[in-house]
């Protein structure tokens, strides 16, 4: 059964606490991103200021250009995943490899251009894929539906491996993504810019836990 993760894309700290405040009464798993200003054009809040309520199920995202300069600051905070970019110049698989020794999930995400097959190593070792179809850094972006052939791709590879999706989830495409396949919606705008994040959040978990007419 999919699952809907608020997503947390702060600049500053009084912002991240503005927004973990916002999605604390109802949020239970939880993405939060990181960026550093050369992999994703923009700078979030880093490692030293990112904290979450303890009940919480977090997953970090890092869009970061060197993931070996982040990961033992993120082992740290012992979150649920660490999900690094396959994008970057580094060997992603032996930074995964390290984060699965400290009992931590394991992700990587695809940016759209991004063909499964070519990275089948660091799917083949990594717990999570998550398919990116938004911006780097941003909230807001659309959701490409289209990439959804990818799940088919990436369970041909690996076929328990869990599969997110980031970008452009709305109420409107909530079903259809859990109907393709993808396990964890993160999402972004729609709660963070809603009027009533709780309402809309239950809206999002109704929309993929109803059930499909054939």
């Amino acid at each position: 059964m999919s699952v809907v993760a608020p997503t947390v894309t702060a600049e500053s700290a009084d912002d991240y606490k503005l927004q973990i405040e916002r999605i604390h009464t109802f949020a239970d798993r939880v993405h939060i991103d990181i960026t550093d200003g050369e992999f994703a054009p923009t700078f979030t809040v880093g490692e030293a200021q990112i904290w979450w309520p303890q009940d919480w199920t977090v997953d970090i995202h890092a869009m970061v250009a060197r993931p070996a300069d982040h990961v033992e600051a993120l082992i740290s905070l012992k979150p649920n995943m660490i999900i690094f970019h396959v994008e970057t110049d580094e060997d992603i698989v032996p930074i995964l490899k390290q984060v699965k020794k400290f009992d931590i999930k394991a992700g990587i995400a695809l940016l759209k251009s991004t063909v499964p097959s070519t990275v089948a190593a660091a799917i083949e070792v990594a717990d999570h894929v998550m398919i990116f179809s938004g911006d780097l850094g941003r909230q807001g972006g659309t959701a490409s539906l289209m990439q959804l052939e990818k799940v088919r791709l990436i369970k041909a590879i690996r076929q328990d491996v869990e599969i997110g999706w980031d970008g452009g989830v709305t109420v409107e495409n909530a079903f259809g993504l859990s109907q393709g396949g993808v396990d964890v919606l993160n999402v972004g705008s729609t709660i963070a810019s809603s009027d009533d994040p709780k309402n809309t959040y239950a809206t999002l978990v109704s929309e993929i836990n109803k059930h499909g007419v054939i």
